[in-house]
């Protein structure tokens, strides 16, 4: 069905259109059918080609918004699936405002839209809050979903915690970026990373972050293509063993307490070198994670309507504060 006949790169021919939306809403019915709900998808990953490596195929941003507002978007529709999330992009976060330009350029273009779904994969050190600023600005009421994101080129690092709050990691852009880009693919610490995304993201307007991969093998597979990555939990296949890595509990520091239907706060906090994010869970308890990505020990203040709090961080940890009310 596409231009080049072939599993990678290429464009979807336009006359596959309603073809390819049905493909869609079957595959909603097939999962449905074994007990398997369908939330949603995003149209395709990475429209943009991922260097002609993977199986893929391209959309501009025009093309994407022609396939889901005359197709896709109907096609659900009739067929009684119209509640199915539909997230368009789906790739770094570098391409926001080129695509929130055309997705919501106006009622027509964003109907079906349910928001945007974006990568990591720009920059190892920024999650560019201005982009993720513009994708809320202009759509305040579209989701923004991080919905991919891990430790790339790397095959896991066994059973060493202490590698993983290193600056030791590398990612594609540090070997194969174009020499003027380069500068955004310095070697970094992959839990420094993971913390500082995600509360990176939950300050400016990201509703979901989603790991791409939540176990993988020692190798970081598997993976026919030996794009070899690191997963929060690594499985010894030959050994029956399971290593829980420093990125698993970093995640569940934000998916533990952080709950569904979790209201992201404004705040603020009194150091500087300090990252914080703030959360109202649906019970009530207020949730604030704290990163002090730092060398040293850090006192801060969290100063609420009702309360001031006097607290400390160790030297590169990330912490949890819980505040009950039923306490």
């Amino acid at each position: 069905m596409k231009d080049n006949n072939s599993w990678v790169g290429g464009k979807l021919l336009p006359k596959y259109y309603p073809t390819w939306a049905k493909f869609f809403s079957k595959y909603v019915d097939a999962y449905e059918s074994e007990g398997i709900p369908i939330w949603g998808f995003t149209v395709e990953n990475e429209p943009h080609g991922n260097g002609n490596s993977w199986e893929s195929m391209l959309y501009s941003p025009d093309e994407m918004v022609d396939f889901v507002k005359n197709h896709l978007g109907p096609t659900l529709e009739k067929d009684g699936k119209g509640d199915k999330i539909i997230m368009g992009y789906d790739q770094n976060r570098e391409g926001i405002k080129e695509w929130a330009d055309v997705m919501y350029a106006n009622e027509e273009n964003s109907k079906y839209f349910d928001g945007m779904a974006i990568h990591w994969y720009e920059s190892t050190v920024s999650y560019f809050p201005e982009m993720l600023e513009y994708a809320h600005e202009k759509a305040p009421g579209k989701l923004l979903i991080e919905t991919e994101g891990c430790i790339d080129n790397q095959v896991p690092v066994w059973r060493d915690d202490e590698w993983y709050w290193k600056k030791e990691a590398t990612d594609w852009g540090y070997y194969w970026r174009q020499d003027d880009q380069k500068y955004l693919h310095p070697k970094y610490a992959p839990a420094h990373r993971y913390a500082r995304d995600i509360i990176g993201c939950l300050n400016h307007w990201v509703e979901g972050w989603v790991d791409w991969n939540m176990v993988l093998d020692r190798q970081g597979g598997p993976n026919w293509f030996k794009n070899w990555c690191i997963a929060p939990v690594i499985a010894d296949t030959e050994n029956d063993e399971i290593y829980f890595t420093p990125l698993y509990y970093i995640m569940s520091h934000f998916s533990k307490f952080m709950r569904p239907g979790a209201e992201v706060l404004a705040s603020t906090i009194s150091n500087d070198e300090l990252m914080s994010a703030a959360v109202l869970n649906e019970d009530g308890s207020l949730i604030i994670a704290v990163f002090n990505e730092g060398e040293q020990p850090i006192t801060y203040s969290v100063a609420m309507e009702d309360q001031n709090l006097s607290l400390s961080i160790p030297a590169q940890a990330l912490q949890t504060i819980v505040l009950d009310p039923n306490e």
